[in-house]
């Protein structure tokens, strides 16, 4: 059942890794959270599948630090593919 902090907890940091990074407008608002939780959720799972206990610090760490590491550069890498792909668009169709 704790797992389900890690997936909230993720959420929580997609939502701010997604208002810190700028060009939002080229990315769906649900993006960084779902990134994040699938991130921390994945973390946990694999830490409690190895073995590792929740009384032990390191799913919790996991939780925290796995959703910043994985989350900015995915939004990074997909906002500058989108931008990219909206240039090469406007020039096939001749707008500004």
């Amino acid at each position: 059942m704790q797992i389900l902090i890690a997936l909230i907890v993720g959420a929580v940091i997609g939502i701010g890794v997604h208002f810190q990074l700028g060009e939002r407008v080229t990315r769906g608002v649900v993006l960084g959270p779902i990134v994040g939780a699938l991130s921390a959720g994945l973390a946990w799972m694999l830490l409690t599948w190895a073995g590792v206990g929740i009384d032990t610090p390191w799913p919790w760490l996991a939780a925290l630090i796995v959703p910043i590491v994985v989350t900015y550069p995915v939004l990074i890498l997909l906002t500058r593919a989108r931008v990219a792909h909206d240039k090469r668009e406007r020039v096939r169709l001749k707008i500004g």
